[in-house]
């Protein structure tokens, strides 16, 4: 069998990358000379007798979503999927979930994310997360992963009203510790903006910039950490919510923390390798599931196939 992934992954990301040759260059000088994607993918649910049902579905390639059905036939997961195989320079792709009254949804993706280097422009990468009251949502995306010189900007959108329940979590690799591969530039941008009852009560922003990568390393910012991540939480009992993941993550192996801002859960995670770091949200999510149940707070199926 012939790893064809892994050779393009070889040649066109590394240092050694062929868009590093003069001839590339010149006949490259943007990301805008290449075809770009500008994908989205959007779905509403409501929650009814027979658990979860579409209200409003939409999809625009390369975003699809799919929705496997549980032992009794319920949709309990939609599944992003970027067709595209990865995302590159200047592409534009946004996701969207809405959980009406009575909805209790997993959201997840495929695979793992993967952000290939960029000539000049940053790939946009938008989710935007609504909860309505009584409405049950767990955003949990598998990792993101950030080729050397890739260029991402993130944002992600929550709004929340009062008797909502969400758990959402974002994580970012960089590079593939299995290929040897180091991230020595490129650009990162990863926003978060939560609103409740209609006002902003968290805002937090992470920017890496060229001239910022040979200093990650620094104990003040990531250490020797590849993977990191941060996970947020709102829903009722949020004192001994907050309490139950300081005790939780206080017991795994990974950098971790909880703390409660505006009323919301907030908690940071940082690993050396992206295995680490996966098994750790595999623990926590586990054990969360069931504090948490009934809902859709645990392992999503599709991080086991």
């Amino acid at each position: 069998m012939f790893d064809m992934t892994s050779q393009f992954d070889s040649d066109f990301t590394g240092d050694a990358s062929a868009l590093d040759s003069p001839h590339a260059q010149a006949a490259l000088r943007s990301d805008s000379d290449l075809q770009r994607a500008e994908g989205s993918g959007r779905v509403v649910l409501r929650g009814s007798e027979n658990g979860n049902r579409i209200v409003d579905l939409f999809q625009r390639t390369p975003i699809r979503i799919m929705f496997p059905r549980g032992s009794a036939g319920a949709i309990e997961e939609a599944v992003f999927i970027n067709t595209g195989g990865g995302i590159a320079g200047g592409d534009r792709l946004e996701s969207s979930v809405t959980a009406l009254a009575g909805a209790s949804i997993a959201a997840t993706s495929q695979t793992a994310e993967r952000v290939y280097r960029a000539l000049n422009r940053p790939a946009c990468v938008a989710t935007k997360l609504k909860v309505l009251e009584s409405g049950k949502l767990a955003w949990l995306p598998q990792e993101t992963i950030l080729y050397n010189r890739a260029r991402l900007t993130r944002e992600t959108e929550v709004e929340l009203v009062s008797g909502a329940e969400l758990l959402a979590l974002e994580w970012l690799v960089l590079g593939r510790a299995a290929h040897g591969e180091e991230v020595v530039g490129g650009q990162i941008a990863d926003r978060w903006r939560v609103k409740k009852d209609g006002r902003l009560i968290w805002a937090d922003s992470f920017r890496a910039e060229e001239a910022t990568f040979r200093h990650l390393h620094k104990k003040a910012l990531l250490s020797n950490c590849k993977a990191f991540g941060t996970l947020i939480y709102f829903g009722p009992d949020m004192q001994a919510r907050l309490e139950f993941l300081r005790v939780l993550t206080s017991s795994l192996r990974c950098h971790c923390a909880a703390t409660s801002v505006g009323g919301l859960i907030v908690v940071r995670f940082a690993a050396e390798f992206e295995l680490v770091l996966r098994l750790a949200l595999r623990g926590l999510l586990e054990q969360l599931g069931r504090e948490l149940a009934p809902g859709p707070f645990g392992v999503p199926k599709m991080w086991s196939c």
